[in-house]
This record gives structure tokens, sequence and C-alpha cells, in this order.
């Protein structure tokens, strides 16, 4: 008898133990997946009129009914770079590379994807939805006047890079792509960002995260993972950028994206950076090489 109770009790331990993981594990992919609309959020810091940008606020509608919200800073020599905050961040992250790109005669657009800032929606689903929202964006730009719509490229910090890699293989007519710190998949930063976001061992954790992601998104991880899309954009050239030291996504990330793409891509490491520190690090650098790329890419100079 005092087997069989020792027995139970371990079982009933155990099924505690499980329980209590697997609930952590499934609240902690909803936290994730989900941003709830409240002031917070939709609280920007940073705004055009800070650089003194000429701009146009700009409120769009996603093919699903999705009300976007953005800003859109036309150009000088016809050619738009459309611009793509990360992840829980607001298209206000954007406004540095904006400016940078303005005064040297580029236009710009960006928006707060859905789930982000003050665009409707809380949940992410990392480019299962959010492809409507870039094709919205990329078609209100190319019917603006003084647009050369053979002159757009992009340019994606985090998962904005991401998702940019995937619109960029659906819309041929992005000539160009600059993706820095992107992710090359979920399934291959998911325990580098466990352990950012949630402070929870990645190794335990992701998996089930991941599971549980799946089935409140209905889709499969693969098919928004930017690895499986980035072979797609050649002969368009790419341009990644990558730190050594990121602590957000898998810093492999960088190579993985560079071996799974076709010529011509380019990719800049740098060893002691830590996420999208490019332009922070390396200002001049920066300008000069991402100005330089669309220059010859998306200009043709």
């Amino acid at each position: 008898m005092l087997k069989r109770g020792l027995l139970i009790g371990l079982g009933l331990l155990l099924t505690v133990i499980v329980g209590g993981f697997l609930y952590v594990a499934r609240s902690e992919a909803l936290n994730f997946l989900y941003d709830p609309i409240n002031a917070e959020r939709a609280t920007l810091e940073d705004f055009p009129e800070d650089f003194n940008l000429d701009y146009t606020e700009i409120n769009l509608t996603a093919a699903d009914g999705t009300n976007l919200v953005g800003w859109y800073m036309p150009p000088q020599n016809g050619s738009v770079i459309i611009l793509q905050h990360g992840y829980k961040s607001e298209r206000d992250e954007m406004v540095d590379e904006a400016a940078m790109l303005i005064r040297n005669g580029y236009g710009t657009a960006m928006i707060d994807v859905r789930g982000h800032g003050q665009s409707d929606g809380e949940l992410i689903s990392f480019g299962r939805y959010e492809m409507q929202d870039l094709d919205v964006l990329y078609e209100f730009v190319i019917a603006q006047p003084g647009v050369d719509a053979d002159k757009i490229g992009a340019l994606g910090n985090s998962m904005g890079g991401s998702l940019l890699i995937q619109y960029a293989a659906q819309n041929p007519n992005i000539k160009a792509l600059v993706a820095d710190s992107a992710f090359s998949s979920i399934t291959d930063t998911v325990q580098t960002s466990v352990e950012h976001f949630t402070g929870l061992p990645g190794w335990l954790f992701g998996g089930p995260m991941i599971w549980f992601a799946e089935r409140e998104v209905g889709f499969s991880v693969e098919e928004v993972a930017a690895t499986g899309k980035i072979g797609q954009l050649s002969p368009r050239p790419i341009f990644l950028l990558q730190g050594g030291s990121d602590v957000v996504v898998d810093p492999d990330s960088g190579r993985k994206l560079y071996e799974a793409a076709n010529e011509p891509v380019e990719l800049w490491y740098e060893e002691s950076l830590d996420h999208v520190e490019f332009f922070s690090a390396y200002p001049a650098e920066y300008e000069e090489r991402i100005v330089g790329f669309f220059d010859e890419h998306v200009l043709g100079n």
C-alpha cells in the first residue's frame, strides 16, 4: 500500500509539473503572438518633424479590412524605399534611416504593421497576414506623383527585415533589399529570442512554444521562414547586416540567410555588434554603404 501510494503521489506530482510547464509555455507563446491595443503601444517617441522632414500621415486598409497607419515622405529622385520596423516596435524606429535616405534624394514610406503601434489588430503572425499590409503600402507608394514604379527598394530591421524578405519574394517589383539583423527563421532563433524576451531557458521552452503558436495562428512556422524565401529574390540584390553579439535573434541568422540566398548577395558582419546596432555604431559607413547600395541597384547609378 505504501509503495502504491508513493507511486500515486509521484504521478500526481509529475502531472502538476508537466501541466505547469505546458501552462507557462502556452502563456508565453500567446505573449509572443499578441500585443494588446493600448495607449503605451500607440505612443510614438520620434516624429519626422524632429528631423525637419516633409511628410504625410497615411491611413491604409489591408485586403482583409485591417486599418494601418503610417508616414509617407516624397522623393527627389523618383525612388522610394519602403521601411519596416521590428517586433513589437513602431514606425518611429525607422525615422533615423528615413532622414538619411531623404537627404540623399530618396523618398520613404513606413507603416505600423498590424498588431503594432497605432494600426489595428493584436495578432503578430510573422508574415502570414502581414504581407497584406506591405502590399497595400506598396500600391499606395507607386500611385504617388513623382514616383517611378521601377525604382522601389526596401529596408527592414529585425522582424521587419524578415517580413520584407518574404514580401520581396512575392513582389518582383522590389528592386533591392536591405535586411538588418533579420532572423533566418523562427525555428532558428527561438532559443535566443525566448531567453531574451522571457528569461526562460530557450532549449526547454522553445519547442513547446512553437507548437502552441502554430496552433494559435493556424500555420507552420516554416511557411514564414525567411531562409525559405530569400533564394527567390535573385537576380535582385540583397544586402544583409548581422552583429555577432546579437542577443535578440540567433547571431548566426545572417550567415544562414546569406547561404540560403542566391547571387547577388552581400553580408556585412561585425562580431562586436548587438541587435540592429550598425546605424548607431558606424553611422558614416552605414550611410555610405546603404545609400551606395540603393544608388547602384535601384537608381542604376
